[in-house]
């Protein structure tokens, strides 16, 4: 068999972590298994890198900072090879360089576009456990690049795909994935199962056990994930397609994402093509939108408003201010004081009333919603950030997820 195996930050925050996640793929190891292991940076080492960068200047270079990120990675599987060897067992590390993991060109978020296997089959071959950087990739100029939030549950699911691996296990400092995040609502229990559509969902809207892209490539080529802790033995989450007993579940979890801003265009033409306009300038610059709302046009024009990751807010802000009158609006106003709140599950699509069951309880607890996005699988919320807490629990209590 061929295992694949990520582990997070936190998983190889020091040298006793280390050697707890060397003894893990060992044990693997010894059952006559294949492994891959995918690393993050250690600990919080991309905050320092982050830190570092912006004393120097405080608006990096997107690529400059790519270049920076991939020290993170690269040291620790250095330090995991070493590891591994100190305990007996061949290994050997690769970047994205030396792994070929193929990406676009975009900095700090770039997508794999394909990987080259041969040298991972390779040392698979001579009996060697296979560490991999994560979070990174190499562009077409051979430039190194990023993959964004959470870029190394991708890398492991692009690997396990094109590995054909049996496996595709990802270890973080939760033992699964949770009605809610247990952090904020101490009453989240922990799934069995989850389907990719509503673990998409879920990660996509806030949710860090796993990140969106991941899932993504995970539902396409058919990889079952199982999301579990490097720091006990017990059984996680497994995620794959949808079961009969997914089925008949209302709501899965409740996800915060407390990254989300808004943007308002005030007084934009309200003629054919104005959205159209705009939301295309902001396509080409790689500045993805979420929650939209369109008001009543008055006296011929309209007021558009939309969600955007804090990340790119600035980005965007300035991006259309420099538009103004090719897109003929106002002006801009902005909100960083919000989150999105979202209830997520398979079993709303065939059960009426989800929506006015968490609207009531939000009136209940006086939280004002600002924006609506609803899919047949989710209800999103854009609320005050100073309600945040409050209302996931509330909203969590009120669909009876709590243990």
């Amino acid at each position: 068999m061929l295992i694949v195996k990520k582990f997070g930050g936190t998983s190889v925050a020091n040298k006793e972590r280390i050697y707890n996640v060397a003894n893990r793929c060992v044990e693997e190891y010894k059952k006559g298994n294949d492994v891959v292991v995918v690393l993050s940076a250690m600990g919080k080492y991309t905050d320092e890198l982050i830190s570092m960068a912006e004393d120097i200047n405080e608006k990096p270079p997107k690529r400059e900072m790519d270049m920076l990120f991939t020290i993170g990675e690269q040291m620790s599987v250095a330090l995991m090879a070493m590891a591994l060897e100190g305990l007996g067992v061949p290994a050997v590390s690769l970047n994205a360089f030396q792994a070929k993991i193929h990406t676009t060109s975009v900095h700090g978020d770039a997508k794999i576009t394909h990987i080259e296997t041969e040298r991972i089959r390779e040392e698979l071959a001579q009996k060697k456990i296979v560490i991999v950087t994560g979070f990174q990739g190499v562009n077409k100029y051979d430039d190194y690049t990023t993959l964004g939030r959470g870029g190394s549950d991708t890398t492991a699911v692009a690997l396990a795909a094109v590995l054909h691996a049996d496996a595709c296990e990802i270890y973080t400092d939760v033992d699964g994935v949770y009605t809610a995040d247990p952090r904020l609502v101490p009453t989240a229990r922990k799934l069995e199962s989850i389907s990719y559509d509503e673990m998409l969902d879920l990660a996509a809207l806030g949710a860090g056990v796993l990140h969106s892209r991941s899932v993504e490539l995970a539902k396409k080529y058919g990889v079952q994930l199982v999301v579990r802790s490097s720091l006990n033995e017990s059984e996680g989450t497994i995620v794959k397609g949808v079961g009969k007993k997914m089925e008949r579940m209302l709501i899965s979890g409740v996800a915060l994402d407390r990254e989300a801003d808004r943007i308002s265009v005030i007084g934009i033409e309200d003629v054919p093509g104005s959205a159209f306009k705009l939301f295309h300038t902001l396509a080409k610059n790689n500045i993805n939108v979420d929650i939209i709302i369109q008001s009543v046009g008055r006296d011929g024009t309209k007021d558009i408003s939309f969600t955007v990751s804090h990340n790119n807010l600035n980005d965007a802000v300035e991006l259309l201010n420099s538009c103004k009158e090719q897109l003929g609006f106002d002006h801009i106003e902005y909100n960083c004081d919000v989150v999105k709140l979202s209830v997520v599950g398979s079993g709303m699509m065939s059960h009426p009333g989800v929506a006015a069951k968490m609207f009531e309880c939000l009136y209940n607890e006086n939280v004002n919603i600002n924006m609506i996005a609803t899919s047949e699988i989710r209800i999103t919320v854009l609320i005050p950030e100073k309600d945040a807490l409050r209302a996931m629990n509330a909203v969590h209590d009120a669909f009876g997820l709590a243990e």
